[in-house]
């Protein structure tokens, strides 16, 4: 009997398969990609939070300020900045750094709080809580806010006056670093671009507006906003 023979059918090398050192390349090659291009995602992802941070406490900041206009919530507990009104001896002038106290937010006339025990909060579903609330450490407490008002020494509330803002982030008394806030000569508020989880103790906003009633003069505004120099509000 004749036993037939069968041939070991050869691979053609288009059938077959990589070798181990031509995965360890190609290994090596997606984890040089990976590692250029990680700082770049990183970076993204951390100024879209960060972005996203601010907006919210700019919108958190504007419902406060609806909220005093509206006079649904009251300031009559927060800290007063007393300024003399404005003379021609002694004008307001914004322009000159050594002035900058007299009517801008800064660590001089409003410092940073040292708790929270005395701060606004804000919500994530966009309600205002007054410091005496018990749930400003709600879980769901978004933001506290810092207010002032900066205005006229023995002016009464129809005479307006400048309200100081700053909104912290809800971490920001975490640890025992003291909180920060502008100065003359510094800005410290958080910016949109970061590479990383963002300066908590600094604010998210810090700004200033104007508050004034339909009662409000043009001599209690020039008294203080200031007038041209060499002029008196009564002139």
């Amino acid at each position: 009997m004749v036993k037939r023979q069968y041939l070991q059918k050869t691979l053609s090398s288009n059938e077959s398969g990589f070798t181990i050192i031509e995965s360890l390349i190609a290994i090596i090659i997606a984890a040089i990609l990976l590692a250029a291009t990680a700082p770049v995602i990183v970076l993204s992802t951390a100024t879209r939070v960060q972005a996203r941070r601010v907006e919210l406490a700019t919108q958190a900041a504007k419902t406060f300020v609806d909220a005093v206009q509206s006079q649904t919530i009251s300031l009559s507990g927060i800290t007063a900045i007393n300024l003399p009104a404005a003379t021609k001896t002694q004008p307001r002038n914004l322009s000159n750094v050594t002035k900058q106290a007299d009517y801008l937010v800064n660590t001089t006339n409003m410092p940073v709080p040292s708790n929270k025990n005395s701060l606004y909060c804000y919500h994530n579903d966009g309600k205002l809580k007054t410091p005496t609330d018990s749930d400003c450490d709600a879980a769901n407490n978004q933001f506290f806010i810092q207010a002032a008002k900066i205005k006229v020494q023995d002016s009464n509330p129809n005479e307006g006056y400048r309200l100081a803002i700053r909104v912290y982030r809800k971490d920001a008394f975490e640890g025992s670093e003291p909180l920060l806030a502008s100065t003359r000569t510094q800005n410290t508020k958080q910016r949109t671009f970061t590479g990383g989880l963002g300066q908590k103790k600094a604010p998210l906003v810090e700004t200033t507006i104007d508050i004034s009633t339909k009662n409000t003069t043009f001599e209690s505004l020039c008294r203080r906003l200031g007038r041209k120099e060499d002029k008196d509000c009564s002139s």
